[in-house]
């Protein structure tokens, strides 16, 4: 979650069994070959209401103000990380041993890299700083390792409380203003704010939850159990909201072109303190960005995602097949099974593969490909934004390959084959890519199956170069990933002019990207502990789906 979703992920991990941890509702002990494992824990009190009532509502940040701060910091944590151990010293496979350290201070023991959480804002930031925590003498039992956990499920109650006071905002701020409502047709107005108010409420009833549970003990005992049962139970309406997201972005964008007096009326509520100089379109997003961010909620990130795909790319697939006209008999493009995975031109070489070396007037001429994922179809472009369909083939029927001797003319040059084409016939083409990144990119696509350089995330072997996000980045081609700060990505492939086709690991989702947008992780003992976070992550979803799957065919 936020910036220490490791610690917190394992503890969410399942148990050996399969079976999902229960809440212990104790407090952490000290492990037995600790300095202080003789001590024995101040008695546990729970932390009055009033206490925890105030803490939230001073809650000085709005979530996405949270949540840059902590991606930012992620980030910087990565990197002190990443520098702090030589990586020709170590390698993912060996442990060292923790050395023996003297006794030390409770502020010593609080885990560094969260101090930069701190915001003047607020009066308490960590849950170290509450005053219960500071009185009660737990600093001096629990052990760093201990610290980060309970730190990391309070940051959890505590970015969910900012997330409920930028969702109010955005209702009571924006959705309930009687201007914007006069100005919005009903229709406009459900697009433009979908079910906000089933997700408004869902967080709210996961907030209250999340803060008895802080109220039962000083030292919270688990929060696993309420993310959990409220993914199980609840979070399906984040899947209706981000599946929404396509249209509510042309919504938004035509309501600023079409009605200057939503415009108007926009811009003059941004501009109110409250909004803290945050865009409305910021507000908007804020389901999708909280959903993203809860990293252990696997699948119901693939289930919003899914669903925003389908969305798209139903519509896409219409607009395809309107600009599509055969010259060889008709494909039908249209299908709910069928999407774009790349488009784009490309150079065809003029006669046989043998004329090559020859100087013609013209060596190379323009042809543009649609890629789908089960077909490809070849076309050439013609007047009015059209496109005459010359050549077709299945895409399980394609392969590729790279020359081998490449002259100046031929930079950039690879062999598309079809097997069985239009013509239920062998066909080939000599392509020209206008970069060595898009010839690349292009070969990937047409034949998935293609080895790639380095080992896949997938595969479970050992290590594997990664890059974390210092940059977000939005994906302009269907072949390209979208991402955000803080990702972290296995590097599948690169280019040398500066792409790189990488694996992002919290979802297994591949795409290519600029190498501008990151910065490479060095420290084999980094990469192998974001691997291990990621298969307990996926390993304890993979489970509970099997759980689930069963108890519904009883």
């Amino acid at each position: 979650m936020e910036l220490l979703a490791a610690a917190l992920s394992a503890t969410c991990a399942l148990d050996q069994d399969g079976s999902a941890g229960q809440p212990g509702r104790n407090p952490p002990a000290a492990s037995e070959d600790s300095p202080n494992a003789a001590e024995a824990p101040p008695p546990a009190h729970p932390m009055t209401t009033d206490s925890w009532r105030n803490l939230i509502e001073h809650i000085g940040l709005l979530y996405q103000e949270y949540r840059d701060k902590s991606t930012r910091q992620e980030i910087e944590t990565r990197r002190l990380q990443d520098s702090q151990t030589d990586p020709e010293e170590s390698s993912p496979s060996e442990e060292t041993p923790p050395e023996t350290e003297p006794a030390s201070t409770p502020e010593s023991k609080a885990a560094p890299q969260i101090n930069l959480l701190r915001n003047s804002n607020s009066r308490f930031n960590l849950w170290q700083d509450l005053p219960e925590i500071r009185s009660s003498g737990i600093l001096s039992i629990l052990q760093p390792d201990e610290i980060k956990l309970q730190e990391a499920m309070f940051e959890l109650v505590t970015s969910e409380a900012s997330y409920c006071k930028s969702l109010n905002l955005l209702v009571s701020h924006f959705m309930e203003n009687e201007r914007l409502k006069k100005i919005l047709h009903q229709s406009e107005a459900h697009i433009l704010f979908s079910n906000v108010l089933d997700v408004k409420a869902v967080s709210e009833r996961f907030l209250l939850d999340l803060e008895r549970r802080v109220e039962e003990n000083i030292v919270i005992s688990d929060v696993c159990d309420i993310v959990y049962q409220h993914t199980v139970d609840h979070f399906s309406v984040y899947i209706t909201y981000v599946s929404n997201q396509t249209y509510q972005e042309r919504t938004y964008k035509q309501l600023l072109q079409d009605k200057p007096a939503f415009r108007e009326v926009i811009t003059q509520l941004e501009l109110d303190p409250m909004c803290r100089g945050l865009s409305f379109s910021s507000f908007l997003i804020l389901p999708f960005q909280r959903i993203t961010r809860l990293k252990l909620l696997v699948q119901v990130v693939k289930a919003c995602n899914e669903g925003v795909r389908k969305m798209s790319r139903t519509e896409q697939m219409i607009s395809i097949q309107k600009k599509l006209e055969f010259k060889i008999k008709s494909v039908p493009i249209i299908s709910h099974s069928r999407w774009l995975l790349k488009q784009g031109e490309l150079q065809q070489m003029n006669g046989p593969k043998t004329s090559r070396t020859l100087r013609t007037k013209k060596l190379f001429r323009e042809i543009y490909l649609f890629l789908f994922n089960d077909l490809l179809v070849i076309c050439r472009q013609i007047p009015g934004d059209k496109y005459q369909v010359f050549d077709s083939a299945p895409r399980g029927l394609l392969r590729v390959e790279e020359l081998e001797d490449q002259g100046q003319s031929l930079a950039n040059v690879f062999i598309l084959r079809l097997l069985e084409n239009a013509d239920d016939r062998e066909a080939s083409y000599m392509l020209k890519a206008s970069s060595q990144s898009e010839m690349k990119r292009w070969m990937i696509s047409l034949a998935p199956n293609r080895r790639t350089k380095f080992v896949s995330f997938t595969s479970r072997l050992s290590d594997c170069p990664q890059i974390q996000c210092v940059h977000p980045y939005v994906a302009q081609q269907p072949d390209e990933l979208s991402l955000e700060l803080a990702d972290v990505l296995n590097i599948l492939d690169k280019t040398d002019d500066g792409w790189i086709f990488g694996e992002r690991l919290h979802d297994q989702e591949r795409g290519w990207f600029p190498s501008s947008i990151g910065e490479e992780i060095l420290n084999p003992k980094i990469r192998a502990q974001n691997l291990k976070e990621c298969f307990r992550v996926h390993k304890s979803d993979d489970s509970q789906r099997r759980k689930l799957g069963s108890r519904n065919r009883q």
